[in-house]
């Protein structure tokens, strides 16, 4: 599951990073509670070259007349991407990934949601397997973030996880060397992630700063 995270990282660095031309209308960074619907950082990959470009997080279908016709789609599942009507084309032919610095994730105690900020042992960035489409008369481009079954320390969070993948493999998923994608939507090792308990004012989508992110006690 991925349903907010964090960009703390600047967008030539991450151009750079992913060996893209960035374009012009990049969302402003530092952002420390990303939500779904907004404008994103994606890099895809075409002719040309990779690109980093905006995105809205938030995947619409070509039959949806609105975009709120139909559930909001920010994830999917790895184990039916390949089948769904919804997605297959854009899995096929217009796979994306998502940078990012962590994500969070929720747990419950009762009825208080417990929040959890999630990031690479390596303090590296994070790169999120995605798919991408252009929607409507104005090609608004639209992205989704592909995840699968959780595994290990994960597994006591949540029963779901973002793929993410390593540098090696970014070609890969972005189709620049041939086919094998569907190897790569599985959880990452057990080592790969770590995370700690921030505060619940997070819960909130209009909480901001970097202090969402500090660890709290358990």
């Amino acid at each position: 599951m991925c349903g907010r995270f964090v960009i703390n990282m600047p967008s030539d660095l991450m151009a750079q990073l992913f060996d893209a031309v960035p374009a012009n209308d990049l969302p402003p960074v530092p952002n420390f509670n990303v939500c779904p619907t907004t404008q994103v950082h994606v890099v895809s990959a075409g002719e040309s070259g990779r690109r980093l470009g905006a995105m809205r997080w938030g995947f619409i279908p070509h039959w949806y007349k609105k975009p709120n016709d139909g559930p909001l789609l920010i994830n999917v599942r790895a184990e039916t991407i390949a089948e769904k009507p919804a997605f297959r084309a854009a899995c096929r032919e217009r796979r994306c990934i998502l940078p990012v610095s962590g994500f969070y994730e929720w747990t419950r105690t009762g009825d208080e949601k417990l929040p959890w900020y999630i990031q690479r042992s390596d303090g590296a960035p994070m790169a999120l397997a995605g798919i991408w489409q252009a929607w409507g008369e104005d090609a608004l481009p639209t992205c989704a973030v592909v995840t699968t079954g959780a595994t290990g320390p994960m597994a006591d969070i949540h029963h779901r996880v973002p793929v993410i993948l390593e540098q090696d493999d970014w070609g890969l998923w972005l189709g620049e060397q041939g086919k094998g994608a569907a190897l790569l939507m599985t959880p990452c090792a057990d080592d790969v992630l770590t995370f700690h308990r921030v505060d619940p004012v997070v819960n909130s989508n209009r909480a901001s700063g970097p202090e969402l992110i500090a660890p709290i006690g358990v």
